[in-house]
């Protein structure tokens, strides 16, 4: 039987190859019509003999393009048009639908081999891409995704790259950024003061000797400008940390393969899957200890970010085996926004040699993605390249809701229909220029997406950015407490809707009566928590200096634990410190500049500085981070051994946990020479049988509790700390749910927001 039908299919369906997909089957089916993009997705008008009609749908939705991801197929029955062939006709710009922004998409496998294929006429060029791979998201200005409506407007196509443009069977067919060397951008070596020194393979070429010689050179990728430099020097790594300003924080390499990244690292599969995908993030893996890296690459860890190359460019650097190993980090200075445009070629000159840049245009700057896998689960560390901007589905009522996150780790989400669209990783708005950044980007995402917002969630702490970014938007401003935030985060992250429990451990969180929040029990959902347990909480002399100088957050802890024999503790593990430590004993005493914390960030910065481990933090989290990478320096045993605390009931809602006892214990084991590794797993131990413990408490306290808990804020980047409390956890009956598509940390916190503002309304 002969029959048309209208398909509209929803998704991650523009930018991916999928009409020329389409079109294929069509060919396959004998089948004729038309398949055109708007703003609603994708909209096929076919018709042919029913079967064969059949055959094309299931096609659609078991094999589409890698890149699709398919939300939503919708098939109507309608009259014969009496088509004589199958074409693509021009995008719409109508549509109700939330339009999808394609997400950038590491070099394929076919574009490789043309690449490296002497008779090929893209053999060698550093833009090479089709509807499978390439730049989407940093080059485009308005949707829909048309060349037109990107940078790669800039470059008219040759006859040859219009062919293949146009020819519906070929993979290129529509691919918005296709070109060649003698259509498309080109690629310049310039030296620190701005001399064109050699342009395309010459330029690469050269670039590659200059970092055998030991050279740092910025080179500028499909999101912003890099520094390069081989990871196998340890002299040169030292002079970058130099220039940088980035003393300890580790730097991400990049490899020339896997079997590089082998030599090196140990590989689970899962994170070889990762490794290798289309969006090809650094993944934090596990370095072996006779590798030849040199230590300096991640300062006193057992870890390392890798990733593979992912562009054209990455690719040719690699390519004579000159290099196997270069980091690769972000060129702007530490605490700045992203380096992305050739006018930021200035702010490069002190920091690197030489600048290797090109001439396509960034519009949308964007961070590379960090992963780490524990095993089972995969956790995001910063959610960026490839994976922003896919929108997050939510049965909550968001549309017109725009959410400003934290401070820290900043992302920020917006509002459509039903969708969440969340801002690639930000970074700290700490000052003018990250503030700057955040509004443009807000500003380009709200055109984007054609939101004009109405509420705007923010953090309940005062003193944050986004507060005063809110006032600026002139709406209606709902405040929304941190922790509240990351509980529901963790609950939509997970599609749960039921009230259920939450094990909130972060750093630093604005709670009640201005004390710090960060070790809470809360029990809740989007409509309200309640907060059940915490963290007894101790002086923060100096506040914020306090959070960046560990051994304070200590001198802290044991003063306010024992007056006259922690002030001997502390001068015996601080004996550099006496004058600061009278002093902060007046501070305490008369509650100056001191507000009172009880989070699980400070208490693991105040134990890695009794340890001796890390006094003094030079970038945020390293205390907690150098203390917690112990737990995968060695195939513990599990001897279960831990230190004392106590639970202290006030009322059946309020449970306090004091962990005073672990602390004091610590600090005799210390003293006694005990192996820092034994105090350390004691340590984690001990926080994981006091949250299982707490939990216990509070149900058996309140039996009508949900069984249900959430597992969210920063501390739960410790991959030891999250499987072990859900482990214990399970064990006892609860159902245990940790973060899968947005990071546990602050670049989770937009989500939360917003899913509390759409129910606040």
């Amino acid at each position: 039987m002969y029959k048309a039908i209208k398909v509209i299919v929803k998704g991650k369906v523009q930018g991916v190859g999928f009409r020329p997909f389409i079109y294929h089957l069509s060919k396959k089916y004998h089948l004729n019509g038309t398949v055109q993009n708007n703003l609603n997705g994708v909209t096929i008008m076919v018709e042919g003999q029913e079967g064969n009609l059949e055959k094309m749908l299931d096609e659609i939705k078991r094999y589409p393009p890698k890149l699709a991801k398919i939300n939503e197929i919708n098939i109507h029955q309608i009259p014969l048009a009496h088509y004589k062939e199958f074409t693509i006709i021009p995008s719409r710009k109508n549509g109700r639908s939330i339009p999808w922004i394609p997400a950038d998409a590491a070099i394929c496998e076919k574009c490789l081999e043309e690449m490296n294929d002497p008779y090929n006429r893209r053999f060698h060029y550093p833009f090479i891409n089709c509807t499978q791979c390439g730049p989407r998201y940093t080059i485009i200005n308005r949707l829909p995704y048309d060349r037109s409506n990107t940078t790669m407007k800039e470059f008219p196509m040759c006859h040859d790259c219009e062919v293949e443009y146009e020819d519906p069977s070929n993979r290129r067919h529509h691919a918005q950024p296709i070109c060649c060397s003698d259509c498309g951008p080109t690629v310049t070596l310039y030296n620190q003061g701005g001399k064109s020194l050699a342009e395309n393979q010459s330029a690469i070429t050269q670039t590659v000797d200059l970092i055998k010689q030991g050279k740092i050179v910025a080179i500028k990728g499909i999101g912003g400008f890099h520094l390069a430099c081989d990871a196998y020097q340890e002299k040169v790594v030292d002079q970058l940390r130099l220039r940088k300003k980035r003393p300890q924080k580790p730097l991400a390499i990049m490899v020339k393969s896997l079997e590089v990244a082998r030599n090196l690292c140990y590989i689970s599969s899962q994170e070889e899957d990762l490794l290798t995908s289309p969006e090809m993030p650094i993944v934090i893996l596990k370095r072996k200890r006779e590798g030849v890296l040199p230590p300096n690459i991640s300062q006193s860890l057992s870890t390392i970010g890798v990733m593979l190359p992912y562009t054209p460019l990455h690719h040719l650097l690699f390519e004579h085996h000159q290099l196997e190993c270069i980091v690769m980090t972000s060129a702007n200075p530490s605490g700045l926004p992203i380096l992305y445009k050739d006018a930021h070629l200035e702010h490069l000159q002190n920091i690197c040699d030489y600048i290797l840049t090109h001439n396509r245009k960034i519009d949308f700057p964007i961070d590379d993605s960090v992963v780490q896998c524990d095993g089972e689960n995969i956790q995001f560390v910063r959610r960026a390249r490839g994976f922003v901007p896919d929108p997050l589905k939510t049965t909550s009522n968001v549309d017109h809701i725009i959410a400003l996150g934290g401070n820290q780790k900043n992302t920020f989400a917006v509002g459509k229909q039903n969708n969440i669209v969340m801002s690639p990783h930000i970074g700290d708005l700490e000052n003018e220029e990250m503030i700057a950044s955040f509004e443009e980007k807000l500003h380009h995402y709200k055109e984007f997406l054609g939101v004009k917002e109405v509420n705007v969630a923010v953090d309940k702490h005062p003193l944050y950015a986004s507060t005063s970014i809110a006032k600026k938007l002139n709406c209606k401003t709902i405040s929304i407490q941190h922790h509240h935030a990351h509980h529901v985060s963790c609950m939509e992250d997970n599609g749960l809707n039921e009230p259920c429990l939450g094990i909130i451990l972060d750093g630093t969180g604005y709670g009640e009566y201005g004390n710090i929040w960060g070790f809470e029990f809360l029990y809740g959902d989007a409509k309200s928590f309640e907060r059940l347990a915490h963290l007894k909480s101790t002086p923060l002399p100096g506040g914020e200096k306090a959070v960046k100088e560990p051994w304070r957050n200590a001198v802290g802890m044991l003063l306010y634990y024992w007056p006259q024999e922690g002030k001997e503790l502390c001068m015996k593990l601080f004996p550099e410190r006496l004058k600061e430590i009278n002093i902060m004993e007046q501070m305490i005493v008369h509650q100056m500049n001191t507000p009172m914390a009880g989070t699980c960030g400070r208490l693991f910065d105040a134990i890695s500085a009794i340890l001796g481990i890390c006094s003094i933090s030079t970038y945020e989290g390293e205390a907690a981070i150098k203390l917690s990478d112990y737990m995968n320096r060695t195939e513990l045993e599990s001897t279960g051994e831990m230190y004392s605390y106590h639970l202290i009931t006030h009322t059946p809602n309020q449970i306090q946990l004091d962990l005073s006892p672990m602390i004091y214990q610590i600090i005799q084991d210390k003293f006694q020479q005990q192996s820092i590794t034994t105090i350390i797993q004691k340590f984690h131990n001990t926080l994981m049988s006091c949250c299982v413990q707490m939990v216990l408490k509070v149900v058996k306290n309140r039996p009508d509790l949900n069984r249900t808990v959430v597992l969210s804020g920063g501390s739960f980047q410790n991959v030891f700390l999250a499987r072990e409390i859900q482990k214990g956890l399970q064990k006892e009956g609860f159902n245990v749910y940790t973060h899968k598509h947005v990071p546990c940390h602050d670049g989770g916190l937009s989500l939360g927001q917003i899913i509390i503002a759409a129910h606040q309304l």
